[in-house]
């Protein structure tokens, strides 16, 4: 059901072909991959919207569109990352697991699979910037030992998941679904937008 090797090199390649081609569609026929792709497309949009706002010269309105877009794609982003623990959760819950008295992992599969998809882009972007033929003296070998940092947080990372899914079939570990609980998308939890709301109604 989990592998992170598989996982690793598919982000790998969607985050190459999405950044060649411009497309955002990929061709997946397992379901788990399909749905960690969809995760991965919302941290890559946001990855890139998030340089909008950098942006030298933005306006005060573009800089609130980017805004909007940014929690818009963040709460997929993290929507998207629950329902790959409630897909595995499913799966192991036909197999009576994960074992209730097993102990409990801090760190669900679904957010570390979200940690390895911020790798990946952090790897593309550095790998780019390491390349970078314009680049002041000292660039490409600053970020050759950041892309060396990056590789080995992720081989680690990647390690702890697959460590996580075998002692979680075995038994020895579990975890659960922590939703994010998320408050400021919800106009009932904000009090910015509440508060507006009630103002604007007086």
């Amino acid at each position: 059901m989990l592998s992170a090797p598989a996982i690793v090199k598919l982000l790998d390649q969607l985050t190459n072909t999405w950044h060649e081609t411009g497309d955002s569609e990929f061709s997946q026929q397992d379901d788990w991959l399909a749905l960690v792709a969809h995760q991965h497309r919302a941290n890559f949009e946001l990855w890139h919207i998030e340089d909008e706002a950098r942006a030298p010269g933005a306006t005060d309105a573009e800089l609130a569109n980017v805004k909007r877009r940014v929690d818009e794609t963040n709460q997929r982003r993290n929507d998207r990352a629950e329902l790959l623990d409630r897909m595995l959760l499913t799966w192991l819950q036909a197999r009576r697991l994960p074992n209730t008295d097993a102990p409990l992992n801090s760190e669900s599969p679904g957010l570390i699979i979200d940690r390895l998809s911020i790798l990946a882009l952090k790897i593309y972007h550095t790998r780019e910037e390491a390349e970078r033929q314009d680049a002041p003296q000292g660039h490409a070998e600053r970020n050759r030992e950041r892309l060396a940092i990056l590789q080995e947080q992720r081989a680690d990372l990647a390690s702890c998941l697959d460590d996580l899914w075998s002692e979680t079939i075995a038994g020895t570990r579990r975890f659960k679904l922590y939703r994010q609980m998320k408050m400021y998308n919800d106009p009932s939890l904000n009090p910015a937008v509440y508060r507006k709301l009630v103002k604007d109604k007086v």
